[in-house]
């Protein structure tokens, strides 16, 4: 994932997002705390902020954009942050499921 940004004001959140895993319902993200932009989310223990924030986030393997909204976050210490993205209410269901078979496995573009 190349990056995350807000709708409400289109400020960049995070970038280099690892996507942990994919559903028809949404994305699982790993955000390391050096890739989140913003320097008060970097010196946050959480990120809680963020919760239903609207965001849109680039895929720039597959040059697509998907919206969505951050339904929770979990601070997984130094590793970073995991982030759970709702998709939005408008993507259809067939599109939710075809991303997820279109997404590549991890070392796949390695």
């Amino acid at each position: 994932m190349a990056y995350i940004t807000s709708l409400a004001d289109f400020t960049k959140i995070a970038k280099n997002c690892e996507i942990v895993e994919a559903s028809a319902t949404g994305l699982l993200l790993l955000i390391k705390r050096e890739d989140l932009l913003p320097s008060s989310l970097r010196q946050s223990l959480n990120l809680d902020v963020l919760l239903g924030e609207s965001i849109f986030m680039h895929l720039e393997d597959m040059n697509l954009e998907i919206s969505g909204s951050i339904a929770r976050t979990q601070l997984l210490g130094k590793k970073g942050f995991h982030v759970a993205v709702d998709y939005s209410e408008d993507a259809p269901e067939y599109w939710r499921e075809c991303l997820m078979d279109l997404l590549p496995i991890p070392g796949e573009l390695e």
